[in-house]
């Protein structure tokens, strides 16, 4: 072979790893530009009971529990159970 066959060659196999080189580069930029988006907001951490809070939501429980104990006695009616645990629970 002459030596200007062989510098052609080489040439052109180095100019075609360039080129795959580059687009290989290009796709594995825009995969890691998808996965850089930034992440959605963490939720808030619950806030910590009160003292307060713990009494109020035991008071309601026991409220719950009572109505719960006349529905089953037939002291109340469906209806007039679902009324007051509406009242109870603020809904």
């Amino acid at each position: 072979m002459s030596i200007l066959r062989t510098a052609g060659r080489a040439a052109v196999i180095s100019a075609t790893a360039t080129s795959v080189s580059n687009r290989v580069t290009a796709k594995q930029r825009g995969r890691w530009a998808a996965n850089t988006q930034p992440a959605p907001a963490a939720a808030p951490a619950p806030v910590p009971e009160t003292a307060a809070g713990a009494q109020g939501l035991n008071e309601r429980l026991d409220q719950l529990e009572r109505l719960a104990q006349l529905k089953a006695q037939g002291a109340l009616t469906p209806e007039e159970f679902e009324s007051q645990k509406k009242q109870i629970l603020g809904a």
